[in-house]
């Protein structure tokens, strides 16, 4: 089912897989050389990613970028944190490790924690997403009704040890334990935090379609959701090297979940005090738009064509 005009909030929820419900799609699928490769492929012959140097530094899940490829990836990073800025984002470069209590805040632990580094010595948790340093800089807080919405853009290298995904599809940038990703976070009155939301999906749509890559965004069931989340949009963007879509971005509203956590308060017009919503989204996760990047824009000759919204960032038109 496609609901290319109704806003987010008003999408009906599913209960299973199957009822996630396709909102919106957009752009145009890549037309590929006949010798089109997979990222993977492409970063080797360009020598541009070496996953086997990072499981010699490290293990699989953390790949060394090289030359061209930590540049477009470094070009990435500014342009979607130019863009987050432009659209009224205050820049936040929060600590890459957290406390408990942090964890704790943004529904982490103790849920999750089989999911986290945890560095033992010090009780800190290597930070999944920005998200969770970033909306904890309001916990234990009681904001300002004037100062909402209060909006945050952050990039971090994130950390998952994504147990339990053994089996499944793998290769090159599809999963890792380490990877690059720009964070939008909201803190909102609670009769605004669906347009908020709203507006958090369009934003990073904005970003896909500059980007030129082939796109759809989905609205979770409930148990494809996090338990933290009241709602969830996914956007997926298609890899035609893959014959398959890949997941970019969340942007969820948690309503009062994490801020009943947090303690987020502010106090209403009669003085009662009362729980702030949040909400946060991926704007967006680098190591599969690169992928998408690299597959959908190969040519015949072997070079990558640079999308035009990041040569200002590059210096350069094309990976050869």
């Amino acid at each position: 089912m496609l609901l290319p005009n109704l806003p987010c909030s008003q999408v009906p929820l599913g209960k299973t897989a199957e009822d996630n419900v396709v909102v919106k799609e957009g752009g145009h699928k890549a037309v590929l050389p006949p010798n089109a490769k997979p990222h993977w492929e492409l970063a080797k012959d360009l020598n541009i990613i070496d996953f086997d140097l990072g499981v010699k530094l490290t293990g699989a899940g953390f790949p060394v970028y090289l030359g061209k490829g930590a540049k477009i990836q470094r070009a990435l990073i500014s342009y979607f944190l130019d863009r987050n800025t432009k659209a009224g984002y205050l820049e936040v470069q929060p600590p890459l490790v957290v406390n408990e209590d942090s964890a704790f805040g943004t529904g982490q632990l103790p849920d999750k924690g089989e999911q986290m580094y945890y560095v033992g010595l010090d009780k800190f948790y290597m930070i999944p997403t920005a998200e969770v340093p970033v909306t904890n800089i309001y916990r234990d807080c009681i904001v300002n009704k004037k100062d909402f919405p209060i909006k945050m853009t952050a990039y971090t290298q994130c950390f998952r040890r994504e147990a339990g995904s053994y089996g499944k599809d793998v290769r090159g940038l599809n999963r890792l334990h380490q990877f690059d990703k720009v964070e939008i976070v909201q803190l909102a009155l609670p009769e605004e935090s669906y347009k908020a939301l709203d507006g958090m999906v369009a934003h990073v749509e904005s970003l896909v379609l500059e980007l030129g890559l082939p796109y759809r965004i989905l609205r979770l069931c409930g148990g494809d959701m996090s338990f933290t989340s009241a709602i969830t949009y996914d956007f997926e963007v298609y890899s035609q090297a893959q014959g398959r879509w890949l997941e970019v971005s969340s942007v969820s509203n948690f309503e009062t979940y994490q801020a009943n956590r947090l303690k987020l308060r502010y106090k209403d017009d009669d003085g009662k005090m009362r729980l702030a919503h949040t909400l946060n989204g991926s704007s967006l996760a680098l190591p599969r738009i690169l992928a998408a990047i690299l597959e959908d824009n190969q040519m015949e000759d072997g070079r990558i064509r640079v999308p035009d919204c990041l040569r200002p960032f590059t210096g350069f038109d094309y990976i050869d």
